[in-house]
C-alpha cells in the first residue's frame, strides 16, 4: 500500500493528522515508535503529493501593455490581479499566475483574471521548458480560461468529484505567489459551496486555511490522493487567512465546453430575482416563507412567454428546493438550452407549477441582469396613491410605444406621491392591482377599491415589453 493511500486509510478511520498537532507527534516520536511512524507516513503523503501534482502545475507569465497594476512590492501584490487604470506608459508589463495540465496534448487551465487583457502568454514547466500559449477560450462568469501549448506527451493531472469533499480534510495548493514559483502549502477544506461573494459571477467556491497568494491563481487545490478538488483564485478584500477556490466540477464543465468550442453556452429564463428575505418579505408574501421572488421579467425572454408573473415566489426547479436566488441560477444553469423546466411558483396564497423552456443566454444578457428594478419604497408617505391614468388604446399605444393592450397606462406621477417614490414611471402600464386584473380605468378604480385599508398595494407593470412589480406604501 503507498503512502498517500496509508494515510488516506487513517484519515477515513477517524485519525485526521493536521498541522495543527503535528508537533505533538514529533513530540511524542521520540518516544514511541507508532507516533513515529504516523509522522513518517504523513511527512511521506504530502512529498508524494507534491512530486506527483507540480510536474503539471505550470507558471503562467503574462505580459500586457499599458499598466497591469503589478508592484515590485509583496505587501502590494493583491493589486497584481486588479488592475487599476491605465497609464500612457505602452512598456509592457509582465506579470505571473499559474495553471495546470489537464491534457498532455498542452491544454491548461488558468484564472480569466490571470491572462485577461493578454498580449502575450509565456508558460513555463517545472522541468525548466519554456511554451508560447495562445487562449482557446475564456469565461469571466466563473473566471475559469483555458489555453494552450504546442506540445504533447505533457504530465497532466486528474479532477476529483468536489462534491465528494468533506469540510475537515486534507489539502494541499500548488502555485507561484509573489513570484516564488511552485510553492506548495498545506490545510484543511474549511467551508464549502460558498457563493454570493462577487455579484456578478457564477460561484461554487471552496474555502480553505491553505495559504493562497497572488500568484496562486489558476493553480491545483489538491487532495491528499493529488486528484484536483479546485482551482485556486483571489477574491479582493477576502484574502485575510481565507483562501477560495473554484470547485473541480464547476472548473471541469466550464473548461471542457472551452474546449469543445471555445465558448460558454448558458441557458437562461430572462428573470430578474431576489430571494425572500426579511427586507422584502411583507403581507404580499404572507403565507410562503422561503423562495425566490421574480423582480422583473425581461421582454422577449423564455420567461416573458411562458405563464410566470412578476412577484411570483419560485420554491422549486423540477421539484429541487431553491431557497436563495443563487440555488435557483445553479438549478438553472444545470439544464440544458432547449430544455422543458418546472417551476414551482407560489401565487396569491396557493401552489401552482409553470412550464418554462430555456433557451440560450445572450451576449448582451449583463445589460438586461444589471437594470434596476423599482426601488422598494420608504416609511413616510402622504395617504395619496399619486398617478393619473388613461385606458391603454390603439393611438395611445402607438404613441408611446407600448407593448402591452389593455391595461392602464400612467399619464402623470405626481411628485413625492407613494407611487413616485415606488419608481411608478409615465409610460407604466398597469395590468394588476392586488393581483386583481386589470384592463381598462373602471377595473383599476376597482381593483383600487377592493385594496382599501392595506398598508402595501401591489401592481404589476409593463413597462414597454418588461414586466415588474412594485410595492407601493400608501398607508400603515
Amino acid at each position: 500500500m503507498s503512502a498517500i493511500h496509508r494515510v488516506s486509510t487513517l484519515v477515513a478511520g477517524g485519525l485526521l493528522l493536521t498541522q495543527a498537532f503535528s508537533q505533538t507527534l514529533f513530540a511524542q516520536a521520540t518516544a514511541s515508535s507508532p507516533a513515529k511512524d504516523i509522522a513518517h507516513q504523513l511527512n511521506d503523503a504530502y512529498t508524494a503529493v507534491y512530486e506527483k501534482v507540480a510536474p503539471a502545475v505550470v507558471v503562467v507569465d503574462v505580459e500586457k501593455n499599458g499598466r497591469s497594476g503589478n508592484s515590485s512590492s509583496p505587501m502590494d501584490g493583491f493589486d497584481f490581479f486588479f488592475r487599476g487604470p491605465k497609464d500612457e506608459s505602452e512598456q509592457p508589463d509582465q506579470s505571473e499566475g499559474s495553471g495546470f495540465i489537464v491534457r498532455q496534448d498542452g491544454y491548461i487551465i488558468t484564472n480569466n483574471h490571470v491572462i485577461d487583457g493578454e498580449d502575450k502568454i509565456n508558460v513555463k514547466l517545472k522541468d525548466g521548458r519554456t511554451f508560447t500559449a495562445k487562449v482557446i477560450g475564456s469565461d469571466d462568469r466563473t473566471d475559469v480560461a483555458v489555453i494552450k501549448v504546442d506540445a504533447t506527451g505533457l504530465p497532466s493531472i486528474d479532477f476529483a468529484n468536489s462534491d465528494d469533499v468533506k469540510v475537515g480534510q486534507i489539502v494541499c495548493a500548488i502555485g507561484t505567489p509573489y513570484k516564488f514559483a511552485y510553492t506548495f502549502t498545506t490545510g484543511v477544506v474549511s467551508a464549502k459551496g460558498r457563493n454570493e461573494l462577487l455579484p456578478d459571477k457564477y460561484e461554487d467556491y471552496i474555502q480553505t486555511d491553505a495559504a493562497i497568494n497572488p500568484g496562486n491563481s489558476g493553480g491545483p487545490l489538491c487532495d491528499i490522493d493529488g486528484k484536483v478538488i479546485g482551482m485556486n483564485t483571489l477574491i479582493h478584500g477576502l484574502n485575510r487567512g481565507l483562501g477560495f477556490a473554484i470547485s473541480s466540477n464547476l472548473a471541469k464543465q466550464v473548461s471542457e465546453q472551452l474546449i469543445a468550442s471555445g465558448k460558454i453556452v448558458r441557458p437562461w429564463l430572462g428573470i430578474i430575482i431576489e430571494s425572500l428575505n426579511d427586507q422584502n418579505r411583507t403581507e404580499v408574501f404572507k403565507g410562503v416563507d422561503k423562495g425566490v421572488v421574480v423582480r422583473t421579467i425581461q421582454a422577449d425572454t423564455p420567461a416573458a412567454k411562458s405563464d410566470l408573473r412578476p412577484a411570483d415566489v419560485i420554491t422549486d426547479v423540477d421539484g429541487v428546493q431553491v431557497t436563495s436566488a443563487r440555488e435557483l441560477q445553479n438549478e438553472i444553469l444545470k439544464k440544458k438550452v432547449g430544455e422543458q423546466v418546472s417551476l414551482g411558483v407560489w401565487r396569491n396564497g396557493r401552489k401552482i407549477a409553470v412550464t418554462v423552456r430555456t433557451e440560450e443566454l445572450p451576449a448582451d444578457a449583463s445589460k438586461l441582469a444589471n437594470a434596476q428594478p423599482p426601488t422598494s419604497p420608504g416609511e413616510d408617505f402622504a395617504s395619496n396613491f399619486g398617478v393619473q391614468v388613461q385606458d391603454v388604446t390603439p393611438a395611445l399605444k402607438q404613441q408611446l410605444g407600448l407593448k402591452s393592450d389593455s391595461g392602464v397606462v400612467v399619464t402623470e406621477v405626481v411628485p413625492n406621491s407613494p407611487a413616485a417614490v415606488a419608481d411608478i414611471q409615465t409610460g407604466d402600464v398597469i395590468t394588476e392591482v392586488g393581483r386583481n386584473q386589470v384592463t381598462n380605468t373602471e377595473s383599476f378604480q376597482k381593483a383600487l377599491a377592493e385594496q382599501k385599508g392595506k398598508p402595501n398595494l401591489l401592481l404589476l407593470l409593463d413597462r414597454k415589453g418588461v414586466k415588474t412589480y412594485s410595492i407601493v406604501k400608501v398607508g400603515k
